[in-house]
């Protein structure tokens, strides 16, 4: 393999997400993507005709290819592990899709199979290494809003059988609020309080069968069985507490929601699932001279007082992660969207279904180290290898 220059990329899994990928790793100079796969080869030929890849086929001929450095993995769910079993036994380094696999099982034999192999593994979600993730977490480590003690995250709506032409996955182990979208703020939480300790979590399935909403297979049905509304309680070894609500049941579609309060103010945080957004600290009312009942009820009915945080950071899209893979495979450096983290946040994410399904508290075995900040240099769109 190459030891300078673009690391070489391909992809196992063409389906609706490699778009957003390959517009972004297309565009990348520290990266070149060489070679797209799918069980569906059409497939895989029409985004390679899309994007001007010079090499579709089978998986197989992805993990064969002599250029092929790195894997992305944008197979199903319940593929993640397998296929990233199979690149690594290839000798490739490999990202995948959250999550990281389905059970902790095949996650853990996957990240020891790495390490024996000497190739990295990084896994989604990379949205957290984006200018407004990162922009809260340094207000954070300034002590903006002093020491963090608390979290909230919101994340509902309908489900995706609302959009999806093929919906069932997201209801499958794997799926659900919980696996879906969990990582997303279950990641973004773990940045900034550290490994979670024990979880509580409670709530079930709405509706045991759904049907396809949109596409060619409109009305067909099928089964749900993974729980579809969770609210979620989480300890953290280091200190904090965080409450999550986690839902495919709403007709409220409330994303995107998180909460981070300190002793000095409460920063709200951008959409995990986003690169960048607002990032905003609400600080409480200050009393000053106020002294008398009625002085006071004055102070504490005035509008809240808000304060803006500059985001810093080169925007991009998803890519990100397989990008600081790249170049963490040639420099000899770590991931920060690392295999490590999606284990925590797997483990984490399991344990939550654990509780839902035994109705008790569930320890989290797994730690993981305190994640980096993304460096102040980063920038996706140089050329540094």
């Amino acid at each position: 393999m190459a030891s300078s220059g673009p690391v070489g990329v391909g992809f196992i899994g063409t389906g609706m997400i490699s778009t957003t990928y390959l517009e972004n790793l297309t565009r990348f100079p520290d990266v070149k993507v060489v070679a797209l796969g799918d069980l569906n080869t059409e497939v895989a030929r029409a985004q390679a005709e899309r994007f001007g890849i010079p090499t579709w086929g089978s998986p197989d001929e992805v993990l064969a290819h002599p250029e092929v450095e790195l894997v992305v993995n944008l197979t199903l769910p319940a593929f993640h592990a397998e296929v990233a079993s199979r690149a690594v036994a290839a000798g490739k380094h490999v990202w995948s899709e959250k999550p990281i696999s389905t059970d902790r099982e095949s996650g853990r034999e996957l990240l020891a199979q790495a390490a024996a192999a000497g190739v990295l593994v990084g896994c989604a979600p990379d949205t957290v290494l984006g200018p407004g993730v990162q922009s809260a977490r340094r207000a954070i480590a300034r002590g903006d809003i002093g020491e963090p003690l608390s979290a909230q995250t919101v994340m509902q709506y309908a489900g995706p059988d609302i959009f999806h032409p093929n919906p069932d996955f997201y209801f499958a182990p794997g799926g659900g609020p919980v696996l879906d979208m969990g990582p997303y703020y279950l990641t973004t939480l773990v940045q900034v309080f550290g490994s979670v300790g024990s979880i509580a979590a409670f709530g079930g399935i709405g509706r045991g069968q759904r049907s396809v909403q949109v596409g060619p297979r409109t009305g067909q049905t099928f089964d749900v069985t993974v729980p579809t509304f969770v609210s979620a309680i989480a300890s953290y070894v280091d200190g904090g507490v965080s409450q999550s609500l986690f839902s495919f049941e709403s007709p409220l579609k409330r994303q995107g929601v998180v909460e981070i309060t300190g002793t000095e103010g409460t920063l709200v945080v951008p959409d995990p699932n986003r690169f960048t957004g607002e990032v905003r600290i609400a600080r409480g009312p200050v009393l000053g001279n106020a002294t008398t009942p009625e002085e006071v009820r004055e102070v504490n009915s005035a509008p809240q007082t808000w304060e803006d945080v500059e985001v810093k950071g080169v925007y991009a899209e998803r890519g990100l992660g397989v990008l600081d893979l790249a170049r963490a495979a040639r420099t000899g450096g770590r991931p920060l969207a690392s295999g490590d983290l999606a284990y925590h946040v797997l483990d984490t994410l399991l344990a939550i279904e654990d509780s839902v399904r035994e109705g008790r508290v569930v320890d989290v075995e797994s730690r993981v180290d305190r994640v980096p900040l993304v460096a102040d240099d980063f920038d996706p769109f140089a050329s540094t290898l």
